[in-house]
């Protein structure tokens, strides 16, 4: 019942016209149920020559009076004709009009719920979508909302159009004969007891059914999501074994179901044997006694299998009903859940120069600590620095500041505000975010850029490509801005994705640049670059920069050196250096590192764009070209595929 009151919220803004399909419905219904009727009258007195009484043919009995032909002529047999062909005309047009109305009505309501579920999906927040898996949110946002959509669309108006049906046939049998119910009585404690066992079983199987499923659609989306990854490590056999198991699961499933079905059709089909036979038999004796027409006997048949299959219907309609209210079970938990990070849409403070200040902040995930007593202070223009190695809260710091997480002690306040006086909306303009993860749009590397505002102005995003340093490899390609991106960026590099990325955050122009690990894919030259366009371009900008790599803060205001969730150092980059700690310890690390290997990747790109100055196919910068495909810059070329150049010429293997 609570699953049907979570429905009536979308489905009352139909109900006008689901009560005027019903009604529809209902005139159909009846229409049909009186052509038995005059089929027997049409047997008794157009066929044979039956003596017509006072209650001869019930409610068609104007049509025996003689002023529309008399018994055994064939101006009976036309009037006859005539009413049972209006009353097929009038079922056809009337049940033609409802379906309209309940394919409009159920369009509708599939609309509302996609649109309820889909506003739901943007409200939560990441913690709590993170409960469900890919597979479990497909279902619930496309599966599930046409499922019950059907439930209010066609099961409940089937339902009662089979009730109403059973009724209306029960009454007119007992006028025919009340000697025809008996058998419908005597049968009807054996079908409630099989409909509510039926019930009961399907419901159990329809849970498992939509489970199988939703794992079906897990792997499918991972599958798709990881295909290079699949293929880069040849596991295409794995991937088929695991996708063979969840299809082989949801097909033994559905057999179950098939097998419910099936076992319980054979008892309906049996129990309405016994009701045909058990009309026949009694019709019969009420025609040898003189009390019924052999007419009637057809008619009062035909009534006894419209109730048994009535009966059978109500049956299905119920079995079907199982599956669609556990699709709204799932709807409605769905909807019923509330977001960690709540918003005010009314809050209308807004910033444009944030001053951004975290006192005492701390943060507990699942029971452990991720940030313990931050306090930083971000004056408007102030570039900061964030490093530490993997798991230091480097990130949910970043995700605290924008309200993706909230925090569970201290306070986070923006010109003296604390952030929760701000809407989620307001809040987050502040902000031009990149993140660790890259994610493009399957769409052209323009509307890629242009992401935060609806209309494109080609300068302002070919000025945001140049300052993330993506216009030259960007005008490299045939289409330039108008290059469709595959699904998640792919059929481009990782360092390309990031700059487009990047790009995206300048285009959007908010007052804090927030830089989170986004240039690990980058090449030193070209993130220098980049740092430097930033450090020149953007002066008046706050910039929040977390990385691994140290040499991306050196030029920050203050540079945080985190542990644990705690800030373990802090200070400009001399000072840190001087302070002779973890930092500058893993600092000096790196610098030796980069200065053992150059990375050849950004020369590559350069080529990519000067090609055709000496016409070396797949030769790499350096040497002279001759055409050892894969060749690295520096040295001389002599085809060794992957070779790497070290810092005084010396070749180091790939």
């Amino acid at each position: 019942m609570e699953t049907l009151k979570f429905g009536y919220q979308y489905f009352k803004k139909s109900m006008a016209y689901a009560i005027i399909a019903e009604l529809l419905s209902c005139l159909g219904i009846f229409a049909e149920l009186l052509l038995p009727l005059l089929t027997g009258m049409l047997i008794d007195f157009v066929i044979q020559d039956s003596e017509v009484l006072e209650d001869s043919g019930g409610m068609f009995h104007f049509l025996l009076t003689g002023k529309y032909g008399g018994v055994h002529t064939m101006r009976l047999f036309w009037s006859v004709a005539m009413v049972y062909t209006s009353l097929i005309v009038l079922r056809i047009i009337v049940i033609y009009t409802r379906d309209l109305l309940q394919e409009k009505i159920g369009l509708r309501l599939e609309t509302e719920l996609r649109y309820a579920t889909y506003g739901k999906l943007m409200e939560l927040d990441s913690a709590t979508i993170a409960d469900y898996n890919s597979g479990e949110l497909l279902q619930i946002l496309n599966s599930d909302t046409i499922m019950f959509k059907e439930l209010f669309s066609h099961r409940i108006p089937y339902l009662c159009d089979s009730i109403f049906m059973l009724c209306t046939t029960l009454i007119l049998i007992a006028g025919i004969n009340i000697s025809f119910i008996i058998i419908p009585l005597i049968l009807m404690p054996f079908l409630v007891r099989t409909v509510l066992d039926f019930k009961k079983k399907a419901r159990v199987n329809f849970k498992d059914i939509r489970s199988k499923s939703s794992d079906m659609n897990l792997t499918t989306q991972e599958n798709i999501a990881a295909v290079r990854i699949v293929r880069s490590f040849t596991n295409e056999k794995l991937e088929e074994e695991k996708f063979d198991v969840s299809n082989q699961n949801l097909l033994n499933a559905r057999l179950k179901q098939i097998w419910l079905s099936s076992k319980f059709d054979l008892t309906f089909n049996s129990i309405k044997q016994i009701a045909y036979i058990g009309t026949i038999i009694i019709g019969a004796i009420l025609v040898m006694n003189g009390h019924l027409t052999v007419g009637y006997i057809l008619s009062s048949s035909t009534y006894v299998l419209r109730i048994m299959n009535n009966i059978t219907s109500l049956n299905n309609h119920i079995f079907n009903m199982q599956q669609q209210t556990i699709a709204g079970l799932e709807l409605k938990k769905f909807m019923e859940k509330s977001s960690q990070v709540p918003d005010h849409e009314e809050l209308s403070l807004r910033c444009d120069s944030p001053d951004i200040e975290l006192k005492n902040v701390s943060m507990q995930i699942d029971g452990q600590e991720i940030l313990k007593d931050i306090n930083l202070s971000i004056p408007y223009g102030k570039k900061v620095g964030i490093v530490g190695e993997t798991g230091s809260g480097k990130s949910v710091l970043l995700k605290a500041l924008v309200r993706t997480r909230d925090i569970t002690g201290g306070s986070i306040t923006i010109d003296g505000h604390d952030i929760k006086e701000f809407s989620l909306e307001n809040l987050r303009r502040m902000y031009s975010y990149v993140f660790q993860d890259v994610f493009l749009f399957s769409n052209t590397i323009e509307s890629n850029i242009a992401y935060s505002r609806s209309d494109i102005d080609e300068r302002m995003v070919t000025r945001a490509a140049t300052h993330a340093q993506a216009d030259k490899f960007i005008d490299a390609l045939a289409d330039r801005y108008k290059t469709i991106v595959g699904e998640r960026g792919l059929g481009i590099s990782g360092g390309q994705k990031q700059r487009i990325s990047i790009a995206r955050a300048f285009h959007k122009n908010a007052p804090v640049f927030i830089l989170d690990d986004s240039t690990s894919a980058l090449d030193v030259n070209t993130e220098r670059v980049l740092l430097k366009d930033i450090e020149d371009n953007f002066k008046d900008k706050t910039v929040i920069i977390t990385a691994h790599r140290f040499s991306s803060v050196v030029n920050c205001d203050e540079i945080l050196y985190m542990r644990d969730g705690v800030i373990t150092e802090r200070g400009t980059f001399r000072e840190l250096m001087a302070l002779g700690g973890s930092f500058a310890h893993v600092y000096n690390i790196q610098q030796e590192q980069q200065a053992s290997v150059v990375d050849y990747d950004s020369l590559a790109e350069k080529h990519m764009i000067q090609s055709g100055a000496d016409g070396g196919a797949g030769s790499r910068a350096g040497g002279k070209p001759d055409g050892g495909a894969g060749n690295r810059a520096g040295g001389k070329p002599d085809g060794g595929a992957g070779n790497r150049v070290g810092k005084r010429g010396g070749v180091i293997n790939g």
